[in-house]
Parts: structure tokens; C-alpha cells; sequence
């Protein structure tokens, strides 16, 4: 990596850890989500950086890929446990981060994912196996009296690249990737009160292009030029401003042009925690860029 990228990555962290705090500032009791998440968009524009993803904001059960929709009519309660997840990018350099916004009485829980996050940055150095920073993220979080979740983990970074190699896992197990010197890496544990697993709800806010193929229908090969400058990067329905845009939308992930991110939740009734932070790994240890 490059001094003129590594720069990039620290810009993007600086901009994305400023607006998200002030962010979480923004959540509490009778808010509401859809203006609360343009806000926090609006934020990250106004410091002239690009949204690398839709701001994730996730309630309790749901551990991810929630966002709000057009016309959403949620707000926020006492009790809720909630999640933000913002991803920023300089011309494609991403910075990743996340933090938990308790509204209610689950501050243990949210210490939990705190810390199983310092224990992976502990760890972070070339040479270091993935599945050693996986282990001590579970022990971390199970120290708490709570499960890290199973099947969602970090992930390496590249340009407009939100999800590559390393991956990062929230458990341990033997070996797996091992870091290396320039990696950027998104590290984001999560403890839950459920189950540990999240599987797929049947809504989907966000999307992504997975195919450059043209698209048959005019209506639908104007919402790939639309979506085509962000390069893969996903994208909220919401910022899709095209007539009859949810037919167009089926369409082109029927015809395997775009896909859905569904959320992803534990069980119901149980309580998610995350924290995330995005690091570079240098010569001695990594560089959180998000802190």
C-alpha cells in the first residue's frame, strides 16, 4: 500500500468516526429512523466523501442490513438496542465502522461487543491467523454470558470492494487467512442474547449490481446507469428516484443484474450488539483508522 491510499484510508476513518458519533447522538426516544438516517447520509456528503453503503440502522433482533425505507413511519423506543453501521469511501477507499446505541437497559451486552472489538485490535499484526482473532473475539463476548455471532464476520477491504479477502471470524477455529502488511480490514464482532446465528428476513432495503450485462427494458437499463457510477458498491431503494422503480428493481434481480441484501436478524425477542472498526495492518501492529 501506498503512502497516497494509506492517506485515503485515514481520511475516510477520520470523516467516518467524526459522523458516526455525532450520529449516535441523534438516536433517542420517539426519533425518527428515516430522518435520523438521511441526516447521518447527509452528513457524510457534507464532508465531501461518498456513502460506500446505505447507513445500516438495525433494532434488536436485527444484527444488519437494515436501513430505512421511503416513507418510513418507524421511530425509536425506550428499550430499543440500536445499531449504526456507516461505510464512507474517497473515490472508493472505504472506511467501515459501527457502533450500538442502547436505549434501554443493555449496556453489558454492548460492553461485550466493545470488547471482543479491543481484543481483535490486540491481535492485529502481520502474521497473525484469522482464526485467532475469531477466537479471542468469542472468548471475549462469551466471557459476557453471551454468544458472538456465528455466520456474520469482518472483512478485507479494497478499492470499492466492501467485502474480500481476509475474512474475519466472529468464533474460533484452526488457521484461516493470515494478515499480512497493507491489508485494510473491517473487524466488527457481535454478541447477541439468541441464538448466535442470523438467517435472512424477506425484506430488502439495499441492493448492489453483481452484473454489467445490458439490461432489456429502458426503465431498467436506466436504473443500472443510475447505480453504475457506484461500481458495485450497494445502494438504498430509497435513492432510486425512476418510475415504477420496485418492478424495475424485481426485474433486475430476477435477471441476476442487481441482488438484495435481506436483513439479518436472530431470533425474535433476543438483542444484538456490534462494534466495528476499520484498521490497516502495518509493520507492528495495525492502524485503526476509525478510532
Amino acid at each position: 500500500m501506498n503512502d497516497e491510499v494509506l492517506d485515503a484510508y485515514v481520511e475516510a476513518g477520520r470523516i467516518a468516526s467524526r459522523v458516526l458519533k455525532a450520529g449516535a447522538g441523534l438516536v433517542r426516544p420517539g426519533a425518527s429512523l428515516l430522518e435520523t438516517v438521511e441526516e447521518i447520509e447527509g452528513m457524510v456528503l457534507g464532508a465531501g466523501a461518498g456513502l460506500a453503503f446505505p447507513l445500516n440502522c438495525s433494532l434488536n433482533e436485527a444484527a444488519a442490513h437494515d436501513t430505512a425505507c421511503e416513507g418510513d413511519e418507524r421511530v425509536f423506543a425506550e428499550g430499543d438496542l440500536v445499531k449504526l453501521d456507516l461505510g464512507v469511501h474517497l473515490d472508493g477507499i472505504v472506511a467501515d465502522t459501527a457502533l450500538t446505541v442502547d436505549l434501554g437497559d443493555h449496556g453489558l451486552l454492548v460492553e461485550a461487543a466493545r470488547a471482543a472489538l479491543d481484543a481483535a485490535l490486540a491481535l492485529a499484526r502481520p502474521g497473525v491467523e484469522a482464526g485467532a482473532i475469531g477466537a479471542a473475539i468469542q472468548a471475549a463476548i462469551e466471557g459476557y454470558g453471551y454468544r458472538p455471532v456465528a455466520n456474520l464476520g469482518g472483512h478485507g477491504l479494497d478499492r470499492y470492494l466492501l467485502h474480500g479477502p481476509p475474512s474475519i471470524p466472529n468464533i474460533g477455529h484452526p488457521g484461516g487467512a493470515v494478515l499480512a502488511e497493507g491489508d485494510a480490514v473491517a473487524i466488527e464482532p457481535f454478541a447477541s442474547t439468541g441464538s448466535g446465528m442470523v438467517s435472512e428476513a424477506a425484506r430488502a432495503e439495499i441492493y448492489g449490481q453483481v452484473a454489467r450485462r445490458p439490461a432489456r427494458l429502458p426503465a431498467a437499463r436506466r436504473a443500472v446507469e443510475l447505480v453504475a457510477e457506484r461500481q458495485g458498491m450497494p445502494f438504498s431503494r430509497r435513492w432510486l428516484e425512476i418510475p415504477r422503480r420496485d418492478l424495475v428493481l424485481a426485474g433486475l434481480v430476477r435477471d441476476g443484474i442487481f441482488r438484495t441484501y435481506p436483513v439479518l436478524h436472530d431470533v425474535p425477542g433476543s438483542f444484538v450488539a456490534q462494534a466495528e472498526h476499520t484498521i490497516v495492518v502495518i509493520e507492528d501492529g495495525c492502524l485503526v483508522t476509525t478510532a
